[in-house]
């Protein structure tokens, strides 16, 4: 049974989430396919990793593009096997997987080993956003230069 959530109470009472109320309401719309099965970890306050069960594929046939802030991974085998299948267990069709990143996150590695692709993450905050320490200043010139520009402004 699925439940859809109605957001409109949260879109009149709220200004400037409206990327967030969009991510909700798409994630509801996504259909629910689990192929391939995928991990994903937060390995520090600032680095993850995605971690998807690939068997068969190689390298080439396998995709991955980060645009704004959606990561894209793709899946396409290559039939190139010679002989007839009499049992097909390993999927092998086609897939596409979609992650939203928030923002400042960037993919720094990828990799693709034992079937399992690993794709690492970091969140790189700007130096504007970063905490900083305000120097404090007690000598009176400053104090003084500081109340004149008040003065002047009140003025």
């Amino acid at each position: 049974m699925r439940t859809v959530l109605d957001f409109s109470p949260l879109h009149r009472s709220s200004i400037g989430f409206e990327r967030i109320f969009g991510l909700l309401e798409a994630a509801q719309a996504q259909p629910s396919d689990n192929w391939p099965p995928f991990d994903t970890m937060k390995l520090s306050e600032d680095r993850y990793r995605i971690s998807m069960a690939v068997a068969g594929f190689k390298r080439d046939e396998i995709d991955i593009s980060v645009q704004e802030n959606l990561l894209v991974v793709k899946g396409e085998r290559k039939n190139d096997v010679e002989g007839e299948y009499l049992h097909r267990g390993i999927a092998s069709r086609p897939f596409v997987r979609r992650f939203e990143l928030a923002e400042h996150v960037r993919v720094t590695d990828a990799h693709l080993a034992d079937g399992l692709l690993n794709i690492s993450l970091k969140r790189e905050l700007p130096e504007a956003m970063k905490p900083r320490r305000i120097q404090i200043n007690t000598d009176d010139a400053t104090l003084a230069k500081v109340r004149q520009i008040e003065q002047q402004a009140v003025a």
